[in-house]
């Protein structure tokens, strides 16, 4: 059974950065890839990026390209998110999921997910 903990959320001002970990247990890796999502209230749940373990091939959603950079440590099971030059619209629960990566597809079969982060911006 894979498990998911995702941490590093807290209250930061317009501009700011901040980087939020997902700490993975489990049986295997080497296979996966890991995606971040983000809801705001009254919203849907949107992608944000995600990263392969074995590959480390990277995609961004748009709105976060150039801002955000995701990453992962294969020694610690831990995957990243640095996101700098905050704004007020980034305020979300953001939280990780996990799944068998699809080379062909290069995206991910989101099987396991972790209880979310909260991050809020200000302005």
């Amino acid at each position: 059974q894979v498990q998911l903990v995702a941490s590093g959320g807290g209250l930061v001002q317009a501009g700011g950065p901040l980087r939020l970990s997902c700490a993975a247990s489990g049986p295997t890796f080497s296979t996966y890839g890991v995606g971040w999502f983000r809801q705001a209230p009254g919203k849907e749940r949107e992608f944000v990026a995600r990263v392969s373990w074995r590959e480390g091939s990277t995609y961004y959603a748009d709105s976060v390209q150039g801002r955000f950079t995701i990453s992962r440590d294969n020694a610690k099971n831990t995957v990243y998110l640095q996101m700098n030059s905050l704004k007020p619209e980034d305020t979300a629960g953001y939280s990780c999921a996990t799944g068998v990566w699809s080379s062909s597809l290069e995206n991910v079969d989101y099987t396991y997910w972790g209880q979310g982060t909260q991050v809020t911006v200000s302005s």
